[in-house]
């Protein structure tokens, strides 16, 4: 049985959207794209909602609109993608790593206060996996110090923390829209802010710089090609309108994971604090010290099962090292978490059999490992 890594769930909805807009003849800039956003801003909680064409540009944005610029610096966590750190790179400031809560795998907020020095200008948590980090305790550490909050909560549309949603914290928050999200566009990112002066200059930079009134190759600052096309803002809409449907399928399969691994010997399931309401971008698992998670992998991957180390530490990417000097034991719940955690098959549309076949392979081979 052939069992991929993560699937889009596409249906007849999305496609007829998609349609619409090319039976219209505009394909960017339209009527899509605005509604797109509204919907966004509105189940979110805030005021605006700017759309672009990744994650990533959605943080350089924000970085830049936020003024923040060489040798500037801003707190984040190794644990991640590697764009919510390169977004900081772009514009010449650092990358200060702190390191992450080994049950969350989320930043660590009693460690962020004694990495803030007199360049700190912002903090960059990250929704990790889906679930929220503790954004209380980080506001109430950004509010002390007078420092801006960037919420990247690209894995993490739809998750709680204390009843209030992901991305409704800080000073702007950022969704992901790439096809193993929980709802997709293809490519595609979304600003979320109630900050009207930070929302108009993230309008202009997505589009060149162009000036607030619109007015064709009138360009006031430089910008950039980050504009999401009517395509994209369509398959958005038609996935928004079931967000609930998606997010449920996906608890649905991680409950049935949670139950049929539960007990697996040398396994650690995910841990949710109870705190948070879970937005499942992922299903990862972690493997006991005594196992060896690489020939876990290479087992399942003979096996036709798709599985990904999730996330080998920022820090110890080669570009990191060489830049900054970062070695192996800078942050050891980071590296012991990333070297003992595995993703596993997992989408809305993965079936019982697929989820049976997963679980039995795992099984049967950390009997092997053991």
């Amino acid at each position: 049985m052939k069992v991929p890594l993560s699937g889009p769930d596409i249906t007849e909805r999305e496609k007829q959207l998609v349609l619409e807009v090319l039976d219209s003849g505009q394909l960017s800039l339209g009527s899509k794209l605005e509604a797109f956003e509204a919907k966004m801003a509105a189940y979110v909680g805030r005021r605006y909602a700017i759309a672009c064409n990744s994650g990533t540009s959605a943080l350089h944005m924000l970085i830049r609109a936020m003024g923040i610029g060489e040798e500037d610096e801003v707190i984040t966590t190794p644990f991640s993608f590697v764009s919510s750190s390169n977004c900081i790179l772009y514009e010449r400031a650092r990358p200060v790593f702190v390191d992450i809560d080994e049950q969350s795998f989320n930043i660590n907020p009693e460690l962020i206060a004694k990495h803030i020095t007199e360049r700190t200008k912002a903090i960059l948590p990250v929704h990790v996996f889906g679930q929220p980090a503790n954004m209380e305790a980080i506001m109430d550490v950004a509010q002390t110090y007078g420092l801006r909050v960037i919420e990247d909560a690209c894995e993490a549309i739809g998750a709680f923390w204390n009843g209030k949603m992901a991305g409704s914290f800080g000073d702007a928050g950022v969704f992901a829209f790439y096809p193993n999200k929980q709802m997709t566009t293809g490519e595609g990112g979304m600003i979320v802010t109630d900050d009207p002066e930070l929302a108009a200059l993230c309008r202009s930079l997505r589009n060149q710089g162009r000036g607030e009134d619109g007015l064709w190759l009138s360009h006031v600052r430089l910008g950039w090609n980050y504009r999401l096309d009517e395509l994209s803002a369509a398959l958005g809409i038609a996935q928004l309108e079931r967000i609930e449907q998606l997010l449920g399928r996906r608890a649905e399969v991680a409950a049935r994971y949670l139950e049929k691994l539960a007990d697996v010997p040398g396994v650690i399931l995910p841990v949710i604090d109870p705190r948070a309401e879970m937005s499942w971008f992922v299903f990862v698992i972690r493997l006991q010290n005594s196992l060896r998670r690489d020939f876990l992998m290479e087992r399942l991957l003979a096996q036709g099962i798709g599985c990904r180390p999730y996330f080998p530490p920022i820090h110890l990417q080669p570009f990191y090292q060489q830049q900054f000097g970062y070695q192996q034991g800078d942050f050891q719940v980071t590296e012991s978490v990333s070297a003992s955690t595995l993703a596993i098959p997992f989408f809305s549309g993965l079936t019982e059999a697929q989820i049976d076949y997963v679980c039995r392979a795992i099984h049967q081979e950390l009997a092997v490992c053991l």
